[in-house]
C-alpha cells in the first residue's frame, strides 16, 4: 500500500517553481538585498510600509516634489528652447544650467544631493555627447542606452527564472527567496517583471525611430515622448506593483521596525 501513500504525499506537497532550486542562493540573496536597499532608499520604502498608498507615500516614492522637478524640468526646458530655436548649444546649456541650480540649492540647503547630483551627471554626459556631434538628438542617447540596459536586465532575469521584481519585493517584504518555492507567487513575480520590461521596451520602440530620423522635428518629438513616457507611465506601474506585491506578501516587513524609524 506504499504506492497510495506516495500519491497522498505528492498531493499535499507544495508546488515549487523549480523543484531542485536551493532556497538560499548567495548571488540571488546579495542581488535581492541590494535591490531592496536601493528601492527603500529611493523612497519606495514609504510606499511599501503603508497599508494604503497615500498621495504622500506615492510622491515620496517618486522622489518628492523637488525630485520630480529635478527629473522633469531639464528635459522640459530643452524641449521648449529647442522647439523654438533649433539651437543645440543654447538648448543644452539652459538645460544643464537648470540641473546645476537644483544641485546648488540642495547643497546650500544641506539636503541630500544624491538624486540631484545623479540627474546633473546624466544631463551633463548627455550634453557632452550632443555638443560633440552637434546633433540635438544625441542629448537623449544616454537615456536610450539606459532604457535598453534595464530592458535587457529585466528580460534576462525572466528567462533565467530569477525575476528582478521578485528579488526586490521578496527582500522588501521580509520574504527573502521563499516566494520562489510557491508556484503562484513565482508566476506573479515573473508577470510583474515582464510589465516593467514592457515599459522600457515601449520607450525604445517609440524613441529609437525618432532618434534615427535625425531631424529637428523628430528631436522635438523625442524630447516630448521622453517626458510623456517618464513619470506618467512610471507612476501608475509603481502603484500596480504596490497592489500586487501587497497581495502576494500580506505580512509586515520584519526589517522595518528597529533602526530606520527615528526620522529626523
Amino acid at each position: 500500500m506504499s504506492g497510495g501513500r506516495d500519491v497522498t504525499d505528492q498531493h499535499h506537497e507544495p508546488e515549487r517553481a523549480e523543484p531542485g532550486d536551493e532556497e538560499r542562493d548567495p548571488v540571488a540573496s546579495t542581488l535581492g538585498e541590494s535591490l531592496a536597499k536601493a528601492a527603500r532608499s529611493s523612497g519606495m520604502g514609504q510606499l511599501v510600509d503603508g497599508e494604503t498608498p497615500t498621495g504622500t507615500a506615492l510622491m515620496a516614492a517618486l522622489g518628492g516634489v523637488r525630485g520630480l522637478l529635478e527629473t522633469i524640468l531639464p528635459g522640459l526646458v530643452f524641449l521648449i528652447v529647442f522647439t523654438f530655436t533649433q539651437n543645440v548649444p543654447l538648448s543644452i546649456g539652459i538645460s544643464v544650467a537648470v540641473a546645476v541650480v537644483f544641485t546648488v540649492v540642495r547643497i546650500v540647503g544641506k539636503t541630500p544631493v544624491t538624486q540631484a547630483l545623479a540627474g546633473l551627471i546624466g544631463v551633463g554626459l548627455s550634453a557632452i555627447f550632443a555638443l560633440i556631434t552637434g546633433r540635438g538628438e544625441d542629448n537623449f542617447i544616454l537615456g536610450i542606452w539606459t532604457n535598453a540596459a534595464y530592458a535587457a536586465a529585466l528580460l534576462i532575469s525572466i528567462l533565467v527564472r530569477w525575476p528582478l521584481i521578485g528579488l526586490a519585493a521578496g527582500y522588501l517584504m521580509g520574504d527573502g527567496l521563499a516566494w520562489r518555492s510557491v508556484k503562484s507567487k513565482f508566476r506573479v513575480m515573473q508577470a510583474l517583471t515582464f510589465l516593467w520590461f514592457l515599459l522600457f521596451a515601449a520607450r525604445l520602440l517609440v524613441q529609437v525611430p525618432l532618434y534615427l530620423a535625425h531631424t529637428d522635428a523628430a528631436t522635438s518629438a523625442l524630447a516630448l515622448t521622453k517626458l510623456l513616457m517618464g513619470v506618467p507611465l512610471y507612476a501608475p506601474l509603481l502603484l500596480i506593483t504596490w497592489f500586487v506585491v501587497k497581495g502576494q506578501f500580506p505580512q509586515k516587513p520584519q526589517s522595518q521596525k528597529p533602526q530606520g524609524d527615528s526620522a529626523g
